[in-house]
């Protein structure tokens, strides 16, 4: 790759750093019935498909991209990433 094309990559990709993505932190699923939906209240608990400190997924635009840990950061909550999904398994994914 020449001078130039390498030159040309690398605005392309600075370009692309400003695209603006959806970042989700997944802590479980479950599905219900509408009738056991239309039941909740204040104080119902939902059971999830994870274990207590099971990692959470962390998905961009839908796609899992990392697995994580929650964390306090002063009085907010974060995500600690633990694991990086490899981009080939991802790809598989889309």
């Amino acid at each position: 790759m020449s001078a130039a094309e390498t030159k040309d990559t690398a605005e392309s990709l600075r370009m692309l750093e400003t695209i603006e993505v959806k970042l989700t932190v997944e802590v479980g699923r479950t599905e219900l019935t509408i009738r056991d939906l239309l039941r909740l209240s204040e104080g119902s608990i939902i059971e999830l498909d994870r274990l207590a400190g099971d990692p959470l997924d962390v998905l961009v635009n839908g796609t899992t991209i990392a697995k994580g840990e929650v964390v306090v950061v002063g009085e907010r909550f974060g995500i600690r990433v633990g694991e990086i999904i490899d981009p080939e398994k991802r790809a598989e994914s889309v």
